[in-house]
């Protein structure tokens, strides 16, 4: 649905309802209700829009369409507006009863001053500069709310003089603990009861059946367990792979690794035996946990197979259903229920004492998602799991007695952010054993009673897309979540709708980073696809083609370059020059060198940030610099029978201007051809981006190629069509 539309929201009338997908007399009670309202084209949108929702005028029942009809009708002069048009709004009660409120409310005034302080909303941007300013004060606040259990407690927050090579300096020196000890442990403050829900979980095939249920207590005996045989059959410091949906027995192996000070090394299940052996080889794993096959509905997709074709070490090998594993296994390697039998030698096997490192050594081996040479190999110190859990709390305001769900894989970050930000903060981890594109995984978020839901925002076009969440009731959900990708504005519409409007925070960062460096805030009104802050304590700027930074809190678009005072980023790599790919080249700022993050971004009027892509993924057009992502959401927007696009611009092998190429995915049952398709997307950029720009070829295609986790990769299209306009003029 075009957001330019001819009437305003007074003007809508009976037949416009019924047109968006309404029955006859629904069609008369909404208006009603719009009447009732007493609202005025002359209205600022932003208002207007907040009414609607507040009265809870417009139903997750509605049909999409409806959604669409009002919000695009609200904001359809907005496309003029430098400001993004914003659908939610905290109230000041809600705020303060955020964790990042609380500690608002009880220190603001101490550190910020009383004449300063004035609310958790009004004084956020205020408390966030402090924390800025001051990372040590912020921390060690932040520290007494998580459950870290020292061993030996740091001789400071932050020391940056003993190691002038570390650019962020070193954070809490000196401590001692073991951060899967952390999480398992019951505490009082956060409420974290032994007989507390620590994971619910369903498989998949089994919807009607109860959710199933383990206590934190429970948890603790089965990862002592593991941690025994982990003892029995392996030694301290050792790597050990997961390569495993991310079931509940995957967590109690990750938990009980770092319980036993060995190292994970986490490997996605849907990687082809060479990726495996890569990962498998750059960390010198010892051993890997795995499954004889993927469940996926009815069907069994082998994983065994793939890892032993990749892996000489031993395999530790767990059923999918059952008790016992379905494949033949080689000589060295051993089914899950002989590897937990080796630990039950031990006389108290579901007792264990945790192995106590220093802050700063490895617990995981995470890998970023390079499609040429070896990944890089990302350590996780216990630093990191801090971080996340951290801004986990502060910002998707994770509390106890929250359910949060987020369909991902130990093999990228999301996992162990989700596990740690849930063990830290009191939340019950919520896992679906299972595909989450369908029904069976939106009826686990009903009945798990889910308060917070990540996504990728892909997976949210393939709910929308299908329709396979209709009928479901996620009114529960108090926040959603969204990383990966650049979101989709309307397909935000649609998520957010379900659950009366709720906020989705978005997050942006990286592995590397162990957190996001901007979100969105429950403090902050919120725009779809855009983040509202910089992460807490994190000083960032944007850099123009210069290299020189803008400056604060205009609006600009640039290169993010990221302050290195950052609390759980990485100083080192395993297989890569650390220095060279994050510091090499980056301008001096505050008397640092800056952290290079490759993320082009931009600053809105009102200080919102929209992420444009990567810096690979700018393109100059007619001697305009935009980015792929600006493009893409214009003509996502288009035409109703595109599901998406992918932008890039292709530099001619003879020289001259680089010429822009869109390519499309269909909807499913849609049809339409390329010139059709190329008119429609000149007009929508002309219109709604700049009229210089000109489309050189519209090229329609199944699918698009996207790495292990699901991210576009726009310069294997750029080669592609490189090759492809390269032969077209040669004809």
């Amino acid at each position: 649905m075009s957001p330019m539309l001819p009437k305003s929201i007074t003007e809508l009338g009976v037949d416009d309802f019924i047109n968006a997908g309404l029955s006859p007399v629904e069609a008369n009670q909404f208006k009603e209700l719009l009447l009732s309202l007493s609202l005025s084209s002359g209205d600022d949108p932003a208002h207007t829009w907040r009414r609607i929702v507040s009265r809870r005028v417009l139903k997750p029942s509605y049909p999409h369409p409806l959604h669409q009809l009002i919000y695009y009708t609200i904001y359809s002069n907005h496309h003029s507006s430098p400001t993004p048009p914003l659908y939610w709004f905290p109230s000041i009660e809600q705020a303060r009863h955020t964790n990042l409120g609380r500690l608002m409310e009880a220190h603001g005034s101490e550190l910020l001053g009383a004449s300063s302080y004035k609310d958790p909303i009004t004084s956020f941007p205020l408390f966030h500069k402090f924390s800025v300013q001051h990372p040590e004060v912020y921390w060690s606040l932040v520290l007494k709310e998580l459950p870290i259990s020292f061993v030996e407690p740091p001789s400071c927050i932050l020391d940056t003089s003993s190691n002038p090579s570390k650019h962020g300096g070193t954070w809490l020196p000196g401590s001692v603990l073991n951060i899967a000890d952390c999480c398992l442990q019951p505490s009082s403050h956060p409420n974290k009861p032994d007989d507390g829900i620590a994971i619910v979980w369903r498989d998949e095939g089994f919807d009607d059946s109860e959710v199933n249920r383990i206590t934190l207590k429970q948890l603790r005996q089965q990862v002592m367990l593991v941690a025994n045989a982990i003892d029995a059959n392996f030694s301290k410091g050792d790597a050990i792979a997961i390569d495993m949906q991310m079931t509940v027995n995957a967590v109690i192996i990750y938990l009980a690794i770092v319980l036993a000070g060995c190292v994970v090394v986490s490997i996605a299940d849907s990687f082809a035996p060479k990726e495996i052996a890569t990962r498998l080889r750059v960390s010198d794993a010892k051993g890997i946990f795995t499954q004889d096959f993927i469940a996926r509905g009815s069907k069994k997709f082998p994983l065994y197979s793939r890892v032993i074709e990749a892996a000489a070490c031993k395999v530790i090998v767990l059923p999918v259903t059952g008790n016992d594993v379905g494949v033949k296994l080689r000589e060295r390697d051993v089914s899950w229920n002989s590897f937990l039998s080796s630990g039950k030698q031990h006389p108290r096997s579901h007792n264990y004492s945790p192995i106590y490192h220093s802050i700063d050594s490895v617990t995981n081996i995470l890998f970023s998602s390079g499609t040429t040479g070896d990944p890089k190999a990302i350590p996780w110190t216990q630093l990191s799991p801090i971080r996340c859990a951290a801004d986990g709390w502060a910002f998707v305001d994770t509390q106890p007695g929250d359910v949060y769900c987020w369909p991902t894989n130990l093999g990228w970050v999301m996992g162990p952010t989700l596990m740690y930000s849930c063990f830290l903060s009191g939340a019950t981890l919520a896992l679906y054993h299972g595909s989450p594109l369908g029904h069976g995984f939106g009826k686990f978020v009903q009945d798990a009673s889910v308060t917070i839901l990540g996504t990728v925002p892909s997976l949210v076009k393939t709910w929308k897309s299908t329709k396979c969440m209709e009928g479901l009731d996620w009114t529960k959900i108090k926040t959603f979540c969204s990383t990966g990708e650049t979101s989709n504005v309307d397909d935000d519409l649609w998520l957010s709708s379900k659950s009366y409007y709720k906020p989705i925070i978005e997050c942006c960062g990286g592995t590397e980073l162990s957190s996001s460096y901007i979100m969105g805030s429950r403090l902050q009104p919120q725009a779809f696809g855009a983040f509202s802050t910089a992460s807490m304590t994190t000083d960032l700027v944007i850099l123009d083609e210069n290299g020189v930074p803008y400056p604060d809190d205009v609006p600009c678009v640039g290169e993010a370059g990221l302050f290195p005072v950052y609390l759980g980023a990485t100083d080192r790599l395993l297989n890569a020059d650390h220095e060279e790919i994050y510091f090499k080249g980056m301008p001096l700022y505050k008397g640092k060198i800056l952290r290079r993050h490759g993320d082009i971004i931009k600053r809105t009027v009102g200080g919102y940030f929209v992420v444009q892509g990567r810096a690979d993924d700018t393109m100059n057009l007619g001697g305009i610099k935009t980015s792929s992502v600006e493009i893409e959401r214009v003509c996502d927007r288009a035409d109703e029978r595109v599901l998406e696009t992918a932008a890039v611009s292709v530099a001619p092998a003879n020289a001259g201007p680089e010429q822009l190429v869109i390519l499309v995915v269909l909807k499913n049952g849609y049809k339409s051809d390329a010139e059709t398709l190329k008119k429609i997307f000149s007009k929508a950029i002309q219109t709604n981006l700049n009229p210089l720009f000109k489309i050189s070829l519209v090229k329609i295609v199944p699918t698009f190629p996207r790495t292990a986790s699901n991210k576009l990769l726009r310069r294997v299209l750029r080669d592609q069509m490189k090759h492809e306009l390269s032969v077209h003029s040669r004809l």
